[in-house]
């Protein structure tokens, strides 16, 4: 998509009629002539923040100093050939046709869910490898997810990727000529939400796998939601889309963990 532009009309908000509001664009910069996007530098923002976050938690629970950086590089990187393996799958047409842009994850083209099952089987490697406990690391690795995916869906905003459906509200905007909502604003906020309730609760609890237990129930009852102002094409499968259903299927598989670690610490202190 060409980025969100902001254009005049008889009947657009007044907000948009504002002379002062900023045009968005999906370049940032250049350097020399070659353009660096938004997408890219929001999806660095959001690399430094997730391992900034996991270097502090690392500290609070007694690890060593680089035990969140080490975590922070071999989850990105499968979370990242995750994703971008996920999103070539759902779109294998346009990449047979142009297969060079295969490598342009700069200019978006990334999926969560395959990002988010690449970086899972990572941390089950990562806690053997390490002798790690596996439901601490999935506790500790989680908690920093929704902070990168905050500031990965701003940049999905600033690159008009990912975009929202037709709207009439006050702070809808104009991507190509439509009216739209900014579906990716709506995520990001439900994202920063999580990433509070979740290192909230990993400082407080006292059973194993309940953070990890309670992402799965939280975030993806959000994007379940808000898969519904999605304008992008969409993948359907009964009605729902694709992402809607694993959705469901990770509310269920949080909801059974949850009981099955409580019933676990109540049976261990019996």
């Amino acid at each position: 998509m060409g980025g969100w532009r902001l254009q005049s009309g008889k009947r657009q908000p007044a907000l948009l009629r504002d002379p002062a509001v900023i045009r968005m664009h999906p370049i940032c910069f250049h350097i020399a002539s070659r353009p660096v996007y938004w997408y890219g530098v929001m999806m660095a923002t959001a690399f430094m923040a997730a391992i900034a976050h996991w270097a502090w938690l690392a500290r609070r629970a007694g690890r060593p100093a680089n035990y969140g950086y080490d975590l922070a590089f071999w989850l990105m990187l499968s979370g990242i050939v995750g994703a971008r393996i996920n999103y070539i799958l759902a779109n294998l047409g346009d990449f047979r046709a142009a297969p060079w842009t295969i490598v342009r994850v700069d200019q978006g083209g990334l999926i969560y869910y395959g990002g988010f099952v690449g970086a899972a089987v990572t941390a089950v490697i990562f806690a053997r490898v390490r002798g790690e406990r596996l439901w601490w690391l999935a506790d500790f690795a989680i908690t920093a997810i929704p902070l990168g995916h905050f500031f990965g869906r701003i940049g999905c905003f600033l690159n008009g990727c990912c975009y929202g459906a037709p709207g009439t509200a006050p702070w809808c905007f104009l991507l190509d000529g439509t009216l739209r909502h900014p579906v990716q604003l709506y995520e990001a906020g439900w994202n920063l939400a999580v990433y509070l309730a979740l290192t909230w609760f990993f400082l407080r609890r006292r059973t194993a796998g309940a953070v990890f237990a309670l992402y799965l129930a939280l975030y993806p009852a959000g994007r379940f939601l808000l898969e519904f102002w999605r304008g992008d094409p969409r993948q359907m499968l009964w009605g729902l889309t694709v992402a809607q259903w694993f959705s469901l299927a990770l509310i269920a598989a949080g909801v059974a963990l949850g009981w099955q670690r409580l019933r676990r610490r109540a049976g261990d202190s019996a």
